[in-house]
């Protein structure tokens, strides 16, 4: 597995046990300082020390994942999987890019409007 693939499974091994895994300690190294985030709620939102907060705020609310595809390239990676929340299930789908593993970009797609009703903050 080379460094970009291997920086995508410790990422979601984080994110994917919720509170009881979830560490930003761990998670900061796997992003560039300059990390792009990209999501319907929070817009365009650059550096990592970001993206770590408001990650934070999903995996506190978040009950569980279940990952249903993924796809991993050189400098690129897909996922896409549901998350239980306290009133229902969201599916999303997250396109990283990646160089010397660790991610420099980040695109989040789900329904937002879905994601608030099942209790996502």
């Amino acid at each position: 597995m080379d460094r970009n693939s291997t920086a995508v499974t410790a990422y979601y091994e984080l994110l994917a046990g919720g509170t009881t895994s979830f560490d930003p300690v761990r998670l900061r190294p796997l992003l560039a300082d300059d990390l792009v985030f990209e999501g319907p709620i929070a817009g365009r939102v650059v550096g990592a020390d970001r993206f770590v907060h408001g990650v934070t705020g999903f995996v506190e609310t978040m009950r569980g994942m279940t990952m249903l595809h993924r796809l991993t390239g050189d400098q690129e990676a897909a996922t896409m999987y549901d998350a239980e929340l306290p009133a229902g299930t969201v599916r999303f789908a997250e396109f990283f890019r990646l160089t010397a593993g660790r991610i420099t970009g980040l695109r989040l797609l789900y329904d937002a409007e879905r994601y608030r009703a099942a209790g996502g903050r």
